[in-house]
């Protein structure tokens, strides 16, 4: 039961990590219709900042400048880049934000070097958030923080005691996207700023005409979709690890969830997230071949079966291609995606 629990909560929080990415995302498709190819590359640069930011003011005020600095970053590029190729259509647009992808990447290289930065969070977040205590006798309860000494030492070699800690770096995350989840939601359907930002999508002329800066708009709208990149670049990096090739790791996943979810869709981002984050961890944990499976059905393969390569793939092997597996499904069957509703 420990098991499923931990892994469940690994999943849910990898899926809020995807979610804190493709928000930024999302947001800047559904306001302005462009889908930025460095949008991963933020969540990199943001990582970086932060890693310099926390060596010298600490990991705290970096959680709050790295976002503002990136995010004041993307609305100079929207304002003096990407705004200028916005009249010549999609295709422009797509190859401009390649290229700054690859030369955000060079700049990050050139400053911070190649290998692995050594971006820690703080004392605070170094322990477990809490743990789980699973006794073969006692049963199964949780201690805040980690397990006190002796906990997880059964004095009876008859007895079985697990213990199975949940890092408090996977907590901020979760509360983090939840909290950012929350926020843009109420930024978007409870005040002025996002009704203007709705308007503007859909009514560009009249919102002008009622005295709005609608080029300022769009580049407010930019800059925060990757300033939420950059947050969540901040909590990732210090969580797993602040490299280079950080950026291509996520780069696909948070396209696929963003068609999954329906382009544009904040709220299909979200399920589209915690679906692909969960599906995922799960996958990786089990480690179990179509051999496993027929040997614990009794089943006798035959020792041709056995030496074919594809039936002693186990499910943590595919678990790297079951989201795109997922994204051609849904591709096929609901092409506008989960909560969609553009047709993509």
């Amino acid at each position: 039961m420990e098991f499923f629990i931990i892994s469940m909560l690994n999943g849910l929080s990898y899926g809020l990590l995807l979610f804190m990415l493709s928000s930024g995302l999302t947001l800047i498709f559904s306001m302005m219709g462009v889908l930025n190819f460095a949008h991963a590359s933020f969540y990199m640069v943001g990582a970086y900042i932060g890693y310099t930011l926390a060596g010298v003011i600490g990991f705290w005020p970096a959680l709050v400048l790295s976002p503002i600095l990136v995010a004041i970053l993307g609305a100079l590029f929207e304002k003096y880049s990407l705004r200028k190729v916005h009249k010549f259509g999609h295709v422009p647009e797509l190859l401009v934000t390649f290229g700054l992808s690859y030369i955000l990447l060079e700049v990050v290289q050139l400053i911070w070097g190649r290998p692995a930065v050594d971006f820690r969070p703080p004392e605070v977040l170094r322990g477990p958030a809490f743990t789980l205590i699973n006794h073969s006798v006692e049963g199964m309860r949780f201690v805040w923080g980690a397990a006190p000494d002796g906990a997880c030492r059964a004095a009876d070699a008859a007895v079985r005691v697990v213990c199975s800690p949940f890092p408090a770096t996977r907590a901020l995350m979760m509360v983090v996207a939840v909290l950012m989840l929350v926020g843009i939601w109420l930024l978007l359907t409870r005040t002025r700023i996002g009704y203007i930002i709705q308007a503007a999508l859909t009514h560009p002329e009249m919102v002008e005409a009622l005295g709005h800066n609608v080029p300022r708009v769009f580049m407010l709208v930019f800059g925060a979709g990757t300033g939420l990149a950059a947050l969540a670049g901040v909590i990732g990096g210090s969580t797993f690890v602040t490299e280079p090739a950080m950026a291509a790791t996520v780069g696909a996943i948070i396209f696929v969830v963003v068609v999954v979810g329906g382009m544009g869709s904040l709220a299909g981002a979200f399920v589209a997230s915690i679906l692909i984050g969960v599906i995922q961890t799960f996958a990786v944990a089990f480690d179990y071949s179509l051999i496993t499976l027929a040997g614990q059905l009794g089943i006798q393969l035959s020792d041709a079966a056995r030496e074919n390569s594809l039936v002693k793939l186990t499910v943590s092997q595919v678990a790297p291609i079951l989201p795109y597996l997922f994204l051609v499904l849904i591709l096929i069957f609901r092409p506008r995606g989960l909560l969609g509703a553009r047709e993509t």
